[in-house]
């Protein structure tokens, strides 16, 4: 019939469009869900700040880790190999040859303290554990730890690059201490046996922490070419949170590379966290000011640095009162009604009781606590009552002439320039002194610092090999043993705990709009129903005459909210179909007339499978427009 299949098309268009919500939704908290997400892994991750730069990892490096990254239980480790010039490598793999405890004590330090007798072990990592990988580990508490080791050939600071690199794990976190490198000076007299505090470095660098301080060191020691004396050159803390590489128990690495045109880069984990130039990023700089203010310039008893004065032709007006109050009673105020006047704010708490060991000869009178009066708390107040203060009108202060430009300003004195007697410029500190050794020189509160493969080179290549090999693997391990996704968010949140917002939205926003737009809404006369009648019983002609005349008001709405779609031929077919259901039914109704008891058992037997035939029962509705 035409005008059941117009009526299927509507539910069946009603249920796409339901449909096309769902997927709507469903794909708007996803992408919430991986926003989140993404943020948590971001904050989690310890992200350094925009401007720190990437570096490229070398190809081959890439290539060997992808070939390794099967499992953390399947990895099977090689001692790392130098593929280049190096100046110094180590490993810690095998025998502990050529490292020199010292001997000596720290100077200027507490005698019982002074002995450099921190102990040292050569032992694997306690977490994330490479089979066949060991490190050095710093293993006393308070205690002045010193270990050396000879270059395996000196680097003079000519036309190659420095880059020194080794890699570090505060394995139990860190409270107070280092785990810095120095690279000794060479020296004819050097003896690492005497490794201590004072001996000459040419360069400090490695990570430091003491209380919330957390610092990454790099200093160079550069020789005045006036005097032959050597100053500290600390380069500008950098721009990136820290904390993370100190507390996360996670082994990172640590690079310095100087370059000859006298710039330095120092990164963690293969990303730049600090650049700048030894000649402009230093602190003191380099090179002295070419002028220093004059010591012997004295500022002049009448030179005058005040820029206003007070008016000296003002004066006070006559109705000005210095002595009225700044507050004053309020007049107007009235005691409120039910103020108790004669009740203390506070009364002896009824329920306290002696304590048995009072002794009132030590301890004196014992006297109960006081408590608020309870009376009081219904009563707008306790007590005398005292009018409210209020600013007083009249107030002016103390009187005081205004200001106006002084004549006589002269500005703000400052002592005359003179050339600077040590003034010198070196245009190059990047040729420092030559380095002959390596060494670390350290005081701790915390324990098992660990230190692997430490190299000096001058080829990035060499070094990022050397990296890939070591470190490299160890990420790796790492990696595999990382926690789950929820694991990661909920630390992420107890660093940052604005994410437990995010999360909350997160879940809340899908609940609420899926609740919003899709729960059930109460039924409306504006609402399709299709319902089938309880019981089927004979209908008149006349009864039939007015569903005609509904299905046709129907039939007029369906074609308005069509428009265009359906033509007046439709119509036509809609009226013919409804005359044959009108003529179905007249005939019916006649033959069910014949005979009631008939019928009765007939209507009942066909009352679940009404829908089938011919007869319709079509409740009135309303077709709600577009």
């Amino acid at each position: 019939m035409k005008f059941e299949t117009l009526k299927f098309k509507k539910l069946k268009l009603s249920a796409l469009q339901i449909t096309r919500m769902y997927l709507q939704w469903d794909w708007l908290c996803l992408g919430v869900l991986i926003i989140s997400s993404v943020t948590a892994e971001i904050e989690n991750k310890g992200t350094l700040d925009s401007s720190v730069e990437v570096e490229d990892f070398d190809k081959q490096s890439q290539e060997a880790d992808v070939d390794r990254d099967k499992s953390s239980l399947e990895v099977v480790y090689q001692t790392p190999q130098p593929t280049g010039e190096v100046y110094f490598t180590e490993t810690f793999d095998g025998v502990l040859a050529g490292w020199v405890l010292s001997k000596t004590k720290k100077e200027d330090t507490d005698e019982n303290i002074s002995k450099y007798d921190g102990k040292w072990e050569v032992e694997e990592l306690k977490e994330n554990t490479v089979p066949g990988d060991r490190g050095l580990v710093l293993k006393s508490v308070a205690k002045h730890h010193a270990i050396s080791a000879m270059l395996t050939k000196e680097f003079i600071f000519d036309d190659k690059p420095l880059i020194v690199q080794y890699e570090v794990n505060f394995q139990d976190g860190i409270d107070c201490g280092g785990a810095y490198i120095k690279l000794l000076s060479s020296s004819n007299g050097l003896n690492l046996e005497y490794f201590f505090d004072k001996t000459p470095y040419t360069i400090m660098f490695g990570p430091d922490k003491c209380g919330e301080d957390y610092k990454l060191h790099f200093i160079f020691r550069h020789k005045n070419p006036k005097t032959g004396e050597y100053d500290e050159k600390h380069a500008k803390r950098p721009d990136v949170d820290l904390k993370k590489f100190y507390l996360d128990k996670k082994t990172h690495l640590y690079s310095l590379v100087l370059k000859p045109d006298d710039t330095f880069e120092i990164l963690i984990d293969q990303l730049i966290v600090s650049k700048g130039s030894l000649l402009e990023d230093m602190v003191p700089p380099v090179n002295p000011h070419k002028e220093i203010d004059d010591p012997t310039d004295k500022k002049p008893d009448d030179w005058d640095e005040r820029a206003k004065i007070p008016d000296p032709n003002a004066v006070k007006p006559d109705d000005w009162d210095e002595d009225e109050p700044s507050k004053i009673e309020d007049p107007d105020a009235v005691k409120p009604e039910g103020w108790l006047d004669d009740e203390p704010q506070y009364v002896p708490d009824p329920n306290a009781k002696k304590p048995k060991d009072w002794d009132e000869e030590m301890d004196g009178e014992w006297e109960a606590p006081q408590i608020p009066n309870p009376k009081c708390e219904a009563a707008p107040g306790c007590g005398p009552w005292v009018r409210p203060m209020k600013n007083n009108p009249n107030y002016k202060g103390k009187w005081k002439a205004p200001l106006i430009d002084n004549p006589n300003y002269q500005g703000i004195w400052s002592p005359r320039k003179i050339p600077n007697p040590d003034y010198f410029e070196d245009s190059h500190p990047f040729k420092m002194t030559a380095v002959s050794a390596i060494g670390l020189e350290l005081w701790s509160m915390t324990s098992d610092i660990y230190f692997d493969n430490f190299i000096i080179c001058s080829e990035k290549e060499v070094a990022d090999r050397w990296a890939a090999d070591g470190w490299g693997l160890k990420k790796l391990v790492a990696g595999a043993n990382e926690p789950g996704m929820f694991t990661q968010l909920v630390t992420a949140a107890e660093d940052h705990p604005w994410l437990w917002v995010l999360y909350v939205l997160t879940l809340a926003l899908p609940v609420g709009l899926g609740v919003l737009f899709c729960w059930p809404a109460k039924k409306t006369d504006e609402d399709i129903d299709f319902k089938k009648p309880d019981i089927s019983k004979p209908i008149t002609k006349g009864e039939l005459d007015q569903e005609g005349e509904e299905l046709d008001d129907d039939e007029i709405e369906l074609e308005e909210e069509k428009e265009n779609e359906d033509t007046a031929e439709d119509e036509d077919e809609v009226e013919e179909e409804e005359n044959d259901i009108v003529g179905t039914s007249q005939e019916e109704g006649d033959k069910s007339n014949k005979s009631s008891s008939e019928d009765e058992v007939k209507e009942a037997n066909e009352d679940t499978g009404y829908g089938d035939g011919p007869l319709k029962s079509v409740r009135k509705r309303r077709v709600r427009k577009d």
